[in-house]
């Protein structure tokens, strides 16, 4: 073993957040900076010695490179096992569920999600703990505190394991095992859902594209949905992972997903179409003609899930993030399920999952899952959604228009003011801050405040209360926004803008989105004094 002794530790005075530690990846490449973070995570749970830990990632450039050093770290740390994904590559989901599976200590993700990948774009690393979910919040602080006073991180001088193979090896006393990243994950999938009437729907016809965006679900893709369900070849397109995405932006949202989204709105759609993105957890739907947005596909979900086998019992309850619309809630209410809303991060979803309160949760921004693990899952939601169409034999846009007249419509999209500068974003969120109390009873571009706050969540499960998770507007008609400061860049802040207005059963559902909302973004962007503070009003990226 050897000991190398640092200066700093990587977080330079910052918190992870929710989704671990994300930073330029030239700042992960130099010395020291991973294995800080890597030691800072063994010590926060208590030592690695006698522990084995899943370690996986999405193939950006330098996965391979940080998978040696992490395993040589948890060798002389005095681990037990590593298993290690064929090639460096496991999706984020095939993570949480080898973790449960195998009931491993933990694991890490290799992973900066829907962020471009390359030498000069980011990487991230994410731990795992024991039920397969992200770490909570005591875990992140302890390891938080330790990198404050790292001096040193343990290492062991060996060459670089050949992760091309399957099989089992030795790295000094620890056993490396090289898994397929398909196969338990795929076993998994066929249990939850009848492989036999979706292969049925491609045998009759029935058309897809599923864009990997040249991220770590094309694997997935192409063996679940070519080789095991039949669709054609050439149904998964970009489907061989690259350190650099292809060159692409792999967030799956019409905007960087455009070669999909321009074949679903032509003349010569397939019926259906999907993405997912670069660790594989979240997902886009689309029908021909219509794209679905993910607080609506949350929703039809959830009134459609018994539809599945893995389903078949009903649901314990549905959950969603604040920001995203409560489509969801209605499906809740009218079925007499439990529903609840709770911060953004999964973490917050696990604890009503462990517990069996909720067995559907999803977010706004692409992220559906359910108590298969405890992440969210991107080819899951397409499966779920396939079983759905298989059962159904209506097209998606029939089922959305079905479930909007039994339930209503909730109008919504999300406004992304990317890099702004942090004084000006923070200026405009305390500005909002401090107005919050007085504006009910204002009227602002024609449109009544009924109310507004800060939303704090009260954990049903732990006890525990999260404050200052986003601010809140709601408008008479049923009209929503919310806006918060998003933490998953790596330049500047991302204000993001949430909109919603609510559309009862008997209302036409065939308004425009932005028609629909347009009175409700009036009203936000003069409450804000958007042009004043940030010097625009119109978002980088709307979803």
């Amino acid at each position: 073993m050897t000991v190398q002794t640092v200066s700093k530790g990587p977080f330079e005075g910052q918190k992870p957040g929710t989704s671990g530690l994300r930073k330029k990846t030239r700042v992960f490449m130099e010395p020291g900076y991973l294995e800080c973070f890597v030691q800072a995570t063994f010590t926060a749970i208590g030592g690695a010695k006698g522990k084995t830990f899943v370690i996986g990632g999405d193939g950006r450039f330098f996965n391979r490179a940080a998978i040696q050093t992490m395993l040589r770290m948890a060798a002389a740390n005095g681990a037990a096992k590593a298993i290690v994904g064929q090639g460096g590559l496991l999706s984020t989901p095939a993570v949480s569920n080898l973790i449960r599976q195998r009931k491993t200590d933990g694991g890490f993700v290799l992973s900066a999600s829907h962020n471009p990948g390359g030498i000069d774009a980011d990487f991230g690393v994410k731990y795992n703990v024991g039920n397969g979910g992200p770490a909570p919040e005591h875990i992140t602080q302890a390891m938080f505190e330790e990198t404050q006073r790292i001096t040193e991180y343990q290492t062991i001088d060996a060459p670089d394991l050949d992760l091309s193979t399957c099989g089992t090896t030795q790295l000094g006393s620890m056993e490396v095992e090289i898994v397929d990243p398909v196969s338990d994950y795929q076993a998994l999938m066929q249990k939850l859902f009848d492989f036999d009437k979706i292969k049925a729907l491609f045998a009759n016809g029935f058309t897809m594209r599923f864009d990997a965006m040249h991220a770590v679900t094309g694997p997935y893709a192409k063996a679940i949905l070519e080789d095991a369900l039949g669709a054609p070849d050439g149904t998964v397109i970009n489907a061989v992972p690259s350190e650099d995405f292809g060159g692409g932006h792999p967030d799956p949202n019409p905007v960087w997903a455009k070669t999909l989204m321009d074949e679903m709105m032509s003349d010569s759609a397939p019926d259906f179409g999907a993405a997912s993105d670069g660790d594989g957890d979240r997902n886009m739907i689309v029908g021909r003609g219509i794209y679905v947005t993910p607080s609506d596909s949350l929703a039809v979900l959830a009134a459609n899930a018994q539809l599945a086998p893995g389903y078949s019992a009903g649901l314990a309850g549905v959950a969603r993030s604040m920001p995203t619309s409560g489509a969801s809630d209605k499906v809740a209410e009218r079925l007499g399920l439990a529903s609840f809303e709770t911060p953004t991060g999964w973490k917050f979803f696990g604890n009503l999952l462990d517990a069996g309160k909720v067995t559907l949760c999803g977010e706004e921004s692409a992220g559906t899952g359910s108590d298969h693990v405890r992440e969210k899952d991107g080819l899951w939601a397409v499966l779920l959604w396939l079983n759905v169409l298989a059962e159904r034999g209506q097209s998606v846009a029939e089922i959305l228009v079905d479930h909007w007249a039994t339930y209503g419509r909730n109008y919504y999209s999300r406004h992304d003011y990317e890099a702004v500068p942090a004084d000006a974003a923070n200026a405009l969120m305390q500005g909002l801050r401090d107005k919050l109390a007085k504006l009910p009873g204002q009227t602002h571009a024609g449109v009544q405040i009924t109310a507004a706050d800060e939303f704090s969540y009260h954990d049903p499960v732990h006890g525990s209360v999260s404050h200052n998770q986003g601010l809140r507007i709601w408008f008479a008609g049923e009209g929503r926004a919310v806006l918060r400061l998003s933490g998953t860049g790596t330049e500047g802040a991302t204000l993001r803008v949430y909109l919603e207005q609510y559309a009862g059963p008997d209302a036409a559902h065939d308004l425009a989105p932005d028609a629909a909302l347009q009175a409700v973004r009036d009203a936000v962007v003069e409450i804000t004094e958007m042009q004043t503070l940030i010097g625009r009003t119109e978002p980088d990226v709307k979803t």
